[in-house]
């Protein structure tokens, strides 16, 4: 496996319809971007995408999308060879990957590997924290207005500003523990022990 400081990490959210009873649910947003090492952050892509389903009112209450940004939005099935072409050759990254890979198993041999979730990493690395969401990660290491600066004008909740927010935190945790030279399979399955450990005691 290459070293960290050679690969090329490139982070994927998707923001959902939200699942009504007996029904899938399906993405109304995407967004991408890339980070490494010796780069830095790059090729950022966002779009909302068309749904043949209802945007439920939980899910516009928490992201803010509806009809109104649906209007036209063009298909993940169209936008597929850029987002391949995106994530081709590139660590995929995201924070609780279970949504990401799910909505892109559409997509069946896509090949990519390996993931990264951030979430783990986190959890791994910072076990006695509280809370490991992505926001109030960020907001206990400082890094929200980093964030901010890469995505101006957007907030928690854009796929384009989550992905982001998980590439700011692993450059974040890289750093902090001094693991450009380790190898990226060490990050393929972190040590969550402790973390468990502390949540079923608590």
């Amino acid at each position: 496996m290459p070293l960290i400081r050679h690969c090329r990490f490139t982070a994927i959210d998707f923001e959902s319809a939200g699942a009504a009873r007996g029904m899938t649910d399906s993405p109304v947003q995407v967004g991408l971007a890339s980070w490494s090492v010796e780069t830095g952050h790059s090729d950022p892509f966002v779009s909302y995408l068309f749904t043949d389903q209802p945007v439920q009112w939980s899910a516009q209450k928490i992201h803010g999308i509806g009809p109104a940004q649906l209007a036209d939005a063009p298909s993940l099935l169209t936008l597929w060879p850029d987002l391949k072409r995106r994530l081709s050759g590139a660590v995929v990254v995201a924070h609780g990957k279970g949504t990401e890979k799910r909505f892109l198993r559409a997509f069946p041999g896509h090949g990519f590997a390996p993931w990264i979730d951030t979430l783990l990493l986190a959890r791994s690395a910072w076990p006695d924290l509280t809370h490991h969401s992505l926001g109030t990660l960020c907001d206990h290491h400082g890094l929200t207005e980093t964030v901010r600066a890469l995505v101006p004008g957007k907030s928690w909740h854009d796929a384009l500003f989550d992905a982001t927010a998980s590439l700011v935190l692993l450059a974040h945790l890289i750093d902090a523990l001094a693991l450009a030279d380790q190898p990226v399979d060490c990050f393929l399955q972190p040590d969550t022990s402790a973390w468990h450990k502390l949540k079923r005691s608590s």
